[in-house]
Formats: structure tokens, sequence, C-alpha cells
């Protein structure tokens, strides 16, 4: 069938009164934005005549995978387009330069211990090598940032984060902390080596994936938020440059400019990086986004 059926009369009127645009209550941009997206459903199910078997089947499983869709939606670009959305915005204004921002993913942890000094990340014992990170938080002109604190997560060995850990093994916070930095803006930590994972075995993300002919896996990679009074806060994360995965994120988390190549020496890697923060533009730029985030 043709798609013009859904600009039928029907159809369109179904679209006006399931985004509440005919009731005079609720929020005009929301209506308009429901109305946008259910109606792009409806285009795609003409256009490839999905059945009724088939649109049921896609449901049920949007039911089941819902614990995993934190993972579906960077795995299926979502999250990346994103981040292409509001370099997008950014570059019609002018505000260009600084360190990426990449995606977030769905692993942060409120309230992680804040700290001073040359940190340790790690609690817990891990069969693998050391991770020695260290840099400066800069401005736009290459001076230090004062005040500035750096949330830093990342996986143990096997790919698990803590407070998200199946075998239930991991301590609170373990790799994560949150780094008061001082006025020279240097950081330096060192941690258990973060590897690269996949997402869970034969679970609904790993299912999508296999069906349209993809894989799972992130390279080895540690997450940072950064943020400093009179500065955007920067969502990014670094992955190794020399992972078999780097330039093959299943979650599209690499991008130019954050795949450092680790130096390696024996079982340990050290990397240096510095990151490069824009100026707030208002206050709401210091802070962060609304996402829901996990809270310990």
């Amino acid at each position: 069938m043709n798609q013009d059926f859904v600009d039928s009369p029907a159809v369109q009127s179904l679209l006006r009164r399931a985004s509440g645009l005919d009731s005079d209550g609720g929020d005009t941009r929301l209506k308009m934005i429901v109305r946008d997206l259910v109606e792009a459903a409806m285009r795609t199910i003409v256009r490839h005549d999905v059945t009724e078997s088939e649109f049921w089947n896609a449901i049920k499983y949007f039911q089941n995978g819902a614990a995993e869709l934190g993972l579906i939606v960077p795995g299926i670009g979502l999250e990346h387009f994103m981040d292409l959305f509001m370099d997008a915005k950014d570059a019609e204004a002018g505000r260009l330069g600084g360190t990426p921002r990449t995606i977030e993913g769905p692993l942060y942890v409120e309230g992680a211990p804040l700290v001073e000094g040359y940190v340790n990340l790690t609690d817990d014992p891990d069969d693998t090598g050391t991770l020695y990170m260290s840099g400066q938080v800069r401005d736009p002109d290459g001076k230090a940032v004062e005040g500035a604190v750096l949330h830093v997560w990342h996986a143990n060995s096997q790919g698990w984060y803590s407070h998200f850990d199946p075998t239930r093994e991991q301590t609170p916070f373990n790799n994560r902390r949150r780094i008061r930095l001082g006025a020279d803006g240097r950081y330096s930590f060192h941690s258990k080596m973060p590897n690269g994972y996949s997402v869970p075995p034969g679970g609904a993300t790993d299912t999508l994936m296999k069906a349209i002919g993809r894989h799972g896996n992130r390279p080895a990679h540690v997450h940072f938020f950064i943020e400093a009074p009179g500065y955007r806060t920067l969502t990014t994360q670094i992955n190794f440059g020399d992972d078999p995965f780097a330039t093959d994120d299943f979650a599209f988390g690499t991008r130019e400019g954050l795949l450092p190549v680790p130096s390696r020496q024996g079982d340990s890697a050290y990397i240096s990086f510095d990151f490069v923060l824009q100026r707030a533009a208002s206050a709401l730029d210091e802070g962060f986004s609304t996402r829901s985030r996990a809270a310990a």
C-alpha cells in the first residue's frame, strides 16, 4: 500500500486525537512531538507492510527489553545522534572548540566519593594491570580551570560496573570517584585496567544487534563529567586507541580527539589527556541534563 494512506482524513484525524491536538489542555509542543513520532511509526508500518504479528512481536520485544533500553538507545545510534545534533547547533551559534562531547551511557551513579590529590579509583582486587591517567583541565585560552570537579567511572576487567554488577562482588563506587581539582586544573588517578566488553549475551540489545547483523562490543574506555563554575559541563569519554574495537564501537561513542593510545609498560598503561572546557553561555550550561540517573 502507498504511504499516502497515512495522509488520509481518517488517519490524520486519528493523529490529532491521539496526540491531544484536538483538546485544549496539555503542552502544545509535546503534542506536536507525540504526533510526529506516531506518524513516523505509522509510515514505517505502511512502507514495510508490517503484519499484525510482526507489530505485536515488536511490542513484546520492547516490553521484555525495557531493562536494557539504556543500551538499545546508544546501540541504534540515537544517543550519538543527539551529540551530532548538539554539535550542529553549537556550530550554527558559533560555539566551536573544546574537548568533544560524546555519549554518557546508562551506567553513571550519583554520589561517588569526592576526593582530592592523586586518586586510586579501585577498591576491589582485580586480576588485571594498572591504568595511570593524568592531565589538565583548561579553558579555551589554554589556562588552567580553577574549581573543577572531574567525575570518572569505568568498568572492571570483566566489563561490569559497580552498582550494576550481577555478580554482586563489587563494593559500592568501585572505579567511581569525583575528583576536586586544584588551582592548576591538574588531575591524576590510577585504577585497575578496564577492558572492552559486550552487551549482555542473549539480552534484548544482543538480540537486536544480531538480528541486524551487528555486534554489541565496546572498546576499553573511561567516562567523564567535568563541571566548573563559569563553564559548560562536559560529558565525554576516552576510548583506548589500541583496542580492536576502538573505531568499531557498537554504541558509536568513538570520536576524533577521544582516542588516546596508551603507553604500555608490562601490564601497566599510561594515558596523558587534557580536557578543554567551553565557557558557559548561561547558568543552564553549568548544570547536567535532567536524564534519569542511578543514585546510591
